[in-house]
């Protein structure tokens, strides 16, 4: 039997993508927050944060740390997978993270926050949509002021290197 590992998230970061090089391989990770509101059997209304800590591997992890910035709301369609190893007083740790295989910025004003960076660039004849790790590449010398948030949905399909 064949099984399914799918996470979609919405939230916000908790802060700008952490950047690691690994033989050429760039990883970007970062804490997202999800909230979910309820309401108590009093009747008093509950927000419950969860965090949750992303992966980006590659060209996803490019556009991660080129983009994300703390506090953005974004979408992440993943998969969990969960790592062991070793401490420095040899305990030993687990930790469950999500993969990320595509993510989606939500943030409103995402071209505002992002004027200074877009505005020293030069001009892109192609909009970007969904991209796979294996034929992403963005030039840093293009211009991306003409895309909207809507315009960035991200996707990678490579194997990870763990």
């Amino acid at each position: 039997m064949i099984g399914v590992n799918k996470v979609i998230l919405i939230g916000n970061l908790g802060k700008d993508p952490e950047i690691v090089m690994f033989d050429n391989v760039k990883k970007a990770s970062f804490p997202l927050a999800t909230t979910e509101q309820y309401k108590n059997h009093e009747g008093i209304k509950i927000d419950e944060t969860e965090w949750h800590n992303i992966v980006c591997w590659r060209g996803l992890a490019d556009v991660a740390d080129k983009f994300l910035r703390k506090s953005m709301q974004v979408y992440i369609e993943g998969k969990l997978k969960s790592r062991q190893w070793e401490d420095r007083e040899g305990n030993k740790r687990r930790t469950v993270e999500v993969v990320a295989e595509n993510f989606k910025i939500l943030t409103k004003n995402f071209n505002n926050q992002n004027s200074n960076y877009l505005s020293n660039q030069n001009s892109v004849s192609d909009s970007l949509e969904d991209f796979s790790t294996n034929d992403f590449s963005l030039d840093t010398d293009s211009d991306l002021s003409n895309l909207s948030s809507e315009d960035l949905k991200f996707k990678t399909n490579s194997d990870l290197p763990f």
